[in-house]
């Protein structure tokens, strides 16, 4: 299983705001106990999107303008990502991809490990927004959420009902996990149909060399704050979790688990779809 091997190739998405030096870093972090590469990928504005706004005989001059604008928007917001990067003191290798910019960054998705987002792309916001959802659900690759306080050692809180989610993140992590002081499984006991023992993690991570405690809560009001509360208590630094567990329409109208967790603010965030 992926999530018994060793790490080798973080990938970091760029955008060349200074959100990338938040997300190098955390990247850095995930890599450094593997002496795995980070491959920082600086992910431009596709010229193709610009076609939706233009409109029928406005091909000319406006649509010119308007191209070469995009073009040095990307190639200034390409230079600061660059220097982002080799600011790191990472290695792996830069890339700028080209068009389909979407095509290009779900093949780099799929050939790493874990891939790194800024808060605000997790939280709907700025130029990584859209591709973070599409690696998260569509190519379905580990997804960790950069927030401050993120270290080897620390202690990590794993959220687990026994669905597929959560256990696909479960089972990812472990490498990271190896790496904790501490691990402790949280779950919120339910009345559900579907039947979970939290020991049975417990189990799985003892034969893979990752000692964990078992906390189950018992229900009360909003799981997703419970949980959260739990992670404060144990002073976790990493949150690791199954993401939109529920059908997207259904998690967009009503939220859920995954946009509690994506809005508050707690500590980094391990994502699997």
């Amino acid at each position: 299983m992926s999530g018994e091997k060793r790490w080798a190739r973080i990938l970091a998405p760029l955008s060349g705001t200074p959100e990338d030096e938040a997300v190098l870093g955390a990247a850095r972090t995930l890599a450094e106990p593997f002496g795995a590469e980070v491959a920082g990928v600086f992910a431009p504005t596709d010229a193709a999107e610009l076609m939706p706004w233009v409109g029928e005989g406005i091909m000319g001059g406006v649509y010119l303008t308007a191209l070469d604008s995009l073009r040095e928007a990307n190639r200034e917001g390409e230079g600061r990502a660059r220097s982002a990067y080799q600011a790191a003191g990472v290695q792996g290798g830069f890339t700028a991809l080209s068009s389909p910019i979407w095509a290009a960054m779900g093949m780099e998705a799929r050939l790493s490990d874990v891939v790194v987002f800024p808060e605000a792309a997790a939280r709907g916001r700025g130029p990584l927004a859209q591709t973070f959802e599409q690696v998260l659900t569509e190519e379905r690759r580990p997804v960790l959420v950069a927030r401050p306080g993120l270290a080897r050692g620390g202690t990590a809180v794993v959220a687990w009902d026994g669905g597929k989610e959560a256990t696909r993140a479960a089972r990812a992590a472990v490498p990271w996990l190896r790496q904790a002081g501490r691990t402790v499984i949280v779950s919120v006991r339910s009345s559900g149909v579907r039947p979970f023992e939290p020991a049975r993690l417990a189990a799985y991570y003892a034969a893979r060399g990752v000692p964990a405690e078992v906390t189950e809560l018992q229900p009360s009001g909003d799981v997703a704050k419970q949980l959260l509360g739990a992670t404060r208590e144990a002073g976790a630094n990493l949150l690791v979790a199954g993401a939109f567990g529920h059908p997207r329409l259904q998690e967009f109208i009503f939220g859920g688990s995954t946009r509690v967790f994506l809005h508050s603010d707690g500590p980094a965030l391990f994502l699997s779809h």
